[in-house]
């Protein structure tokens, strides 16, 4: 498909250098390149992402965490890109410990008050040894819709096996599930950002109201109750 070029900006929640996590994106960043999009990569472990403490102060603002880390230079990325993917191992049966701590401070710090991801298109890769790989998947699925992102069906989900860092290569169908879910998460991009650049408008409406806002809690607080 002939048109804009589209931002693909992919988020390794990876701690470890040269592993599965970070070949697989640098096969994306492959895909995406040959089909005319740019694609840029953060390595959530060469960032300071501080983990969300106890101070409560989230669920009362109404602007973003005061808390001085990398944050807010990867969220402002986020918002540049067209599209993102998040790529994460399984760790103890869970979602591997950056990539956690980064929904968690991106989310409740900075994302919760604009939605600025909206409309953005969202892709999810998950890399796994063996097990719990699909939970993973789920999480970081519904953490795109929570966003107001858009995911792309596109078959059996980007689920990738292997205990080395080259083992991946050898799950055909996992590779070829992940090859059509970056080509249809591009296309969709390149789709919308066409659609807007021509109408001068969004496809869907960004007016739409916070769901954080007038919380209860706040209001009272506000009022020194």
């Amino acid at each position: 498909m002939v048109g804009a070029v589209v931002k693909v900006l992919g988020i390794s929640g990876s701690e470890r250098p040269g592993g599965s996590t970070e070949k697989v994106l640098d096969h994306v960043g492959e895909l995406v390149r040959a089909q005319g999009g740019e694609f840029s990569c953060v390595r959530l472990r060469d960032h300071e992402v501080t983990p969300c403490g106890a101070c409560g102060d989230c669920n009362y603002r109404d602007r973003p965490c005061a808390t001085r880390d990398d944050v807010p230079a990867i969220v402002e990325r986020m918002v540049d890109a067209d599209a993102i993917i998040y790529a994460a191992p399984v760790h103890g049966f869970g979602l591997a410990h950056k990539m956690q701590t980064f929904i968690e401070r991106a989310g409740v710090g900075y994302l919760r008050f604009e939605r600025p991801l909206a409309n953005k298109v969202g892709g999810v890769i998950v890399i796994s040894r063996r097990y719990n790989e699909m939970a993973v998947y789920n999480q970081l699925v519904l953490n795109l819709l929570l966003n107001r992102m858009i995911v792309v069906g596109s078959g059996f989900p980007a689920l990738l096996r292997g205990g080395h860092p080259d083992e991946w290569r050898q799950d055909a169908e996992g590779v070829s599930s992940l090859d059509r879910m970056v080509r249809r998460t591009l296309d969709m991009a390149r789709l919308l950002r066409s659609n807007a650049t021509a109408s001068g408008e969004p496809v869907l409406p960004l007016d739409d109201v916070n769901e954080r806002q007038a919380r209860p809690r706040a209001v009272a607080r506000a009022a020194g109750r």
